[in-house]
């Protein structure tokens, strides 16, 4: 009979349990006992939850304390030095993860460490802790905890998969420790992998049956030593265990990948939302004995699955494989969608439509469930659901929610003057270094200060009545004084009002533009306990009214320095959302597009002589495949031009860009011709840095200082030997001093101290350059 199978589900919680106990231990107030304690029970929920929906194979070992690639780093001893001296295992693990900074004490040593480089996990807007390794690195195994939780659920009455991060995956999504070293990760799978057949030895000897392991790096384009390592990883696992092996692949299309593999597991997991197209050349290759899991259900986004379709595409390999031949799951883990819609209650309430269309993580194992009844049983079996399922559908396709004529004929008429700035940077340049005056090396902050616990208490008595829209609006003026008096304080140059009214850098622009709704629990894990709540994107999008004029107005009243504006850009604004599904990309950028540019025309009419568009989310929306590279690409960069080329010369137009392989996209950054640039590096060891020793950029930029996501506070000489790294690549008079990326995850302690630093080591060099004139 055909399996109903998961991938992995949400680990952070229903209401985001697994955030706050981490967060307690880190504080001190939960111990380690109690925190361990904490995360069994959340696992139980989730299996027991699984188990009664209906599922056969329910995941364990999907459930991560900050991040599994980190998790299989840790477990294979891949611990690099800094971190080696902090005795207690837990502690280790989050330092590599988040770093770790504690004073002396009469017992124990300073410790001063800072996180391991973050990634974004493929197209998504999830980050990874990216694995470090030495040429001759040695692996040991310890404390697997795929084997723990397997054993936890197995004591539970629950016969889990166990998953894994596959050895391909592993090595190659790591980097060498040391800045500048060049060898092939790979080269390390003969010793790693000996660690891997120890671990399926565990898994069978614990009693599991199947062992996903997930390979996620098959749908990238690969290069023949990769391929062969893949066939030597799974030739040498399949001939040490009698376990099965289901190899899962998600997020695009394997193509050509395949073969490497297919002759030496028991399973093969597809991802078929994102590829349908590939089933049938997949089929033929699936043999006798093997097992082909279909990702069926979309685990990325929060739209109902039409059935019918998945159906359909379900019977096409039933029908060549047989039903006992083949899984139905979901096309990834289940960590990337919201927990339940259960909670959604004003949705429901008052947009029962909108509502019908939806489908969290508990809903899609539903969802899954009745497409392998379907196929198990017919369709009659499964009939009420068929057609539920099908009136909401035809409900989205024809709804006028969905649709607004006036913003579909905007863009269509967008003029071609409208996609650039009317004059070249270099002229452009001309009138801001005239009006702006600043300084060499100018400093700055990426825009949000510090989100305290007072104001996220006044916004939620705000948002239930308890605290009237003036007192609300004098509380977030008062935040916003203190921000800029602090500024002026410490000595920044270009200064930004600090978002005390944000809650989200996509949620806020969100209630202020046409076609966008929000839940109240929709959370997913950006990082580690870091927790975002994406608005939805359901209809045609158009702004409001102005967005951001009165605050921006009011900040730059405090001050005689520039203030700048601070916007999210359009394929943000959409990438960072749960998108709708139903009308291209590209136009759905384009309008998310026009209406920011209202905004940017208008904030330029208000005085302000600094407007940030940020766009992070490009790099993380850029096709796997570099084939479809070019298409994205096109548009993306399009829709930001179009945003932000309705002002003057002498209006300055910044972007931001975190965590992104800024080499992969260079081309494309030249050509969003933003004046400023601000990009990480303070973890990425110059590697951002070195393709200005080819390539020439010509406008201005600032790579990150330090690290925003790590509590720790870099000292004066760390940030002065980073800055003199840059200088090697970059211009002095296009060269900014800021942070990696916004505080407002931060405590104003390590803020102010940091920022302390910051503008000291500006100083410093532009006291250097003057000595040297």
């Amino acid at each position: 009979m055909v399996v109903a199978t998961n991938l992995g589900f949400p680990y952070v919680g229903a209401k985001r349990e697994l955030k706050k106990l981490v967060e307690s231990y880190w504080s001190g107030k939960t111990t380690e006992a109690e925190l361990r304690q904490g995360v069994e029970g959340i696992q139980a929920n989730h299996w027991k939850l699984q188990q009664a929906q209906g599922l056969e194979h329910i995941p364990s070992g999907d459930y991560t304390l900050w991040d599994r690639v980190l998790d299989t780093a840790h477990q294979f001893g891949a611990i690099p030095t800094r971190y080696q001296n902090i005795a207690n295992p837990l502690d280790q693990y989050f330092a590599m993860g988040r770093g770790l900074q504690k004073a002396a004490t009469e017992t124990t040593a300073k410790v001063d460490v800072p996180a391991m480089e973050m990634k974004k996990w493929f197209d998504t807007n999830y980050h990874f802790t990216v694995p470090e390794f030495e040429v001759d690195q040695a692996f040991t195994l310890q404390n697997p905890r795929a084997v723990e939780q397997f054993k936890t659920a197995k004591a539970l009455g629950i016969h889990t998969r166990p998953v894994i991060v596959g050895p391909v995956s592993f090595l190659k999504l790591g980097k060498p420790v040391k800045s500048g070293e060049q060898f092939d990760t790979l080269s390390l799978l003969p010793k790693v992998l000996p660690l891997y057949v120890e671990l399926l030895k565990q898994l069978a000897e614990a009693g599991a049956e199947w062992v996903q392991i997930d390979e996620p790096v098959l749908i990238f384009d690969l290069d023949a030593e990769t391929k062969l390592a893949f066939e030597k990883a799974y030739k040498t696992l399949k001939a040490s265990t009698n376990l099965k092996l289901l190899v899962a692949a998600y997020f695009g299309r394997v193509e050509n990948n395949i073969y490497p593999v297919k002759d030496h597991v028991d399973g093969l997991h597809l991802d078929f939302v994102r590829a349908p197209e590939e089933l049938e050349k997949v089929l033929p290759l699936i043999g006798e004995n093997q097992i082909l899991s279909l990702g069926l259900v979309d685990g990325r986004n929060i739209w109902i699955n039409n059935l019918e379709q998945s159906i359909q595409l379900a019977e096409k390999a039933v029908a060549a494989l047989g039903k006992e031949r083949v899984f139905v799951g979901p096309s990834c883990s289940l960590a990337h969608s919201p927990f339940s819609t259960e909670f959604e209650t004003k949705i429901q309430q008052a947009n029962p439509e909108l509502f019908s269309w939806l489908s969290f993580s508990v809903q899609k194992t539903k969802e899954i469930v009745v497409i392998a009844k379907a196929l198990n049983e017919g369709r009659d079996a499964v009939k009420a659901e068929l057609a539920a399922n099908a009136a909401a559908i035809e409900s989205r396709r024809t709804s006028p929610q969905t649709t607004n004529k006036e913003v579909r004929e905007r863009v269509a008429q967008i003029p071609a003057s409208a996609w650039k700035r009317a004059s070249a940077f270099p002229i452009r340049r001309e009138a801001q270094v005239k009006k702006l005056n600043l300084p060499l090396y100018p400093t700055t902050t990426i825009g949000s200060f510090p989100q305290t616990k007072e104001i996220r208490v006044a916004r939620q008595k705000h948002n239930k009545g308890e605290l009237s829209d003036a007192d609300y609006d004098a509380f977030i003026k008062s935040q916003m004084k203190e921000v800029v008096e602090f500024q002026e304080k410490v000595g920044l140059d270009v200064l930004v009002h600090g978002e005390p009214e944000r809650n989200d850098m996509v949620e806020h622009f969100g209630h202020l533009l046409y076609g966008y709704d929000f839940t109240q629990n929709g959370w997913v894990v950006s990082y580690g306990s870091r927790c975002v709540k994406p608005p939805v994107i359901f209809g045609d999008v158009s702004r409001r009214g102005p967005m951001t004029i009165d605050e921006i107005k009011y900040a730059q009243s405090l001050t005689s320095k520039p203030m700048k504006g601070m916007l999210t850009g359009p394929v943000t604004m959409m990438k960072w959302a749960f998108v709708r599904d139903d009308i291209p990309a590209k136009d759905l950028c384009a309008q998310v597009g026009l209406a920011l540019r209202d905004e940017v025309v208008d904030l330029e009419a208000a005085g302000i002589p600094c407007i940030q568009v940020d766009e992070p989310a490009i790099r993380e929306g850029l096709p796997i495949r570099r084939a479809d590279w070019d298409a994205y690409l096109e548009w993306s960069v399009a829709s930001f031009r179009l945003s932000t080329s309705g002002i003057s010369d002498e209006t300055q137009i910044h972007t931001h860009m975190c965590y992104s392989d800024f080499n992969d996209i260079f081309d494309a950054i030249v050509a969003l011709d933003a004046d400023v640039i601000t990009i990480e590096n303070s973890k990425s060891d110059e590697k951002l840095l070195k393709i200005f020793e080819t390539k020439q950029y010509t406008n201005e930029i600032g790579p990150g200082l330090y690290d925003i996501h790590s509590p720790r506070v870099p000292s004066v000489e760390e940030m002065k030997k980073r800055f003199a790294d840059m200088l090697k690549y970059i211009p002095d008079e296009l060269l900014w001093a800021n942070p990696d990326c916004g505080l407002k995850t931060r405590q104003w302690p390590e803020t102010e101290a940091a920022l302390v630093n910051l503008v000291e080591v500006a100083k410093y060099f532009r006291s250097l350059k003057a000595q040297q004139a």
